[in-house]
Parts: structure tokens; C-alpha cells; sequence
């Protein structure tokens, strides 16, 4: 007899979708952590974030992949980013920068994670990470609100060394608790 682990995640398709932020590298744990709870995943990268981690990475984790380019030839034949939302459990952003999160809350679509957003029926869940003074900005503040107006679910930033040499909340969650909100959400 074969029992389900605690915390599986087996029958479980999510969309984890990576922004340009030096927290870029963390969303590998997130991935992997996904992957060892047996969940589909499929990675889904801005072009910024290629410049923080190489798609490689992702698709050794994943066995999948990685989309970027909404425009390439195979996505042509099957609207990926509209596919990828039939099948979705969840879609989880980490790590979000202030601009995907401003993207996200005015609905503009340029990109395939942006795409992807506006055709998903699942729940969305949003880890951001930034310098702090542009987490406290109203722009973002507002934003965020927005979007949690609208479902979505954040998983807050933590208080830690930034990138830029400060002490302070921007820094993106503990992937082990990222992926401990993903368990609540998709259970």
C-alpha cells in the first residue's frame, strides 16, 4: 500500500513563474523542493530573471522546459501561456520584483508570465523581493493591494542583508516557507 508523504504535492501541476531579482537563485530550492514533493512544475522566467539564473537550471530540476519567449515557434502552435493556465493548480511568482508586481496589478501583458497571469483561473501566489525603500513606496503598497483585492495571496518579504548592502524587509522569504504557503494553497 502505497500512502501519500506529508506535504505531497503528487497530482499537483504548478506554475512557478521567476522575475529579474537577485533573489532569482532561491526560486532553484523553491523548484527543487516542488519537484522532491512529487508536483509537476513548469518554470516560467521574465528575460530579466535569465540574467540572475541560466534556464538550465530549471529544466534540470524540473525535467521541463522553461518558458520565456511567448513568440517562439512552438508557442505559436500551442498558446503556451494560455495551455500552461488549463492545467495549473497554482501559479506561484518568486522571486516578484516591484515591476512585475505593477505589471501584474494594471494588467499589462508583454511578456509570457505577464500573459500567462491574465488567462489563469487558479489561484496566483506572490512571494516578492526588492530593496526596501521600493517595498515601502505607495506605488508598490498600492499595487499589492490590488492584486490582493483581486485573490491573490503573498507570502511578505522578510528582514535580511539586501543586495544593495542595507538591513531590512525586502528580502525574498525562506524558500521553505514559500513552499510551505504552496502546500496550504493547493491543498
Amino acid at each position: 500500500m502505497t500512502t501519500k508523504k506529508p506535504g505531497s504535492l503528487k497530482g499537483k501541476e504548478i506554475v512557478v513563474g521567476v522575475t529579474g531579482s537577485i533573489a532569482a537563485y532561491k526560486a532553484a530550492e523553491v523548484v527543487s523542493q516542488l519537484v522532491q514533493r512529487d508536483a509537476g512544475v513548469t518554470v516560467v522566467m521574465s528575460r530579466s530573471a535569465t540574467q540572475f539564473v541560466g534556464p538550465l537550471t530549471f529544466q534540470t530540476l524540473t525535467r521541463r522546459r522553461v518558458m520565456i519567449d511567448q513568440f517562439d515557434l512552438e508557442s505559436v502552435v500551442d498558446p503556451t501561456h494560455i495551455s500552461l493556465t488549463d492545467k495549473a493548480d497554482l501559479v506561484v511568482v518568486a522571486p516578484a520584483t516591484a515591476n512585475f508586481v505593477g505589471k501584474a496589478a494594471h494588467g499589462i501583458a508583454d511578456d509570457m508570465l505577464t500573459s500567462l497571469l491574465l488567462a489563469v483561473s487558479c489561484p496566483v501566489l506572490v512571494a516578492p523581493a526588492m530593496n526596501d525603500r521600493m517595498w515601502a513606496h505607495p506605488a508598490v503598497q498600492e499595487n499589492i493591494a490590488t492584486l490582493k483585492k483581486r485573490g491573490y495571496k503573498f507570502v511578505e518579504p522578510d528582514s535580511g542583508f539586501l543586495a544593495c548592502g542595507t538591513y531590512a524587509k525586502g528580502r525574498l522569504a525562506n524558500p521553505v516557507q514559500i513552499v510551505e504557503e504552496i502546500v496550504r494553497c493547493v491543498s
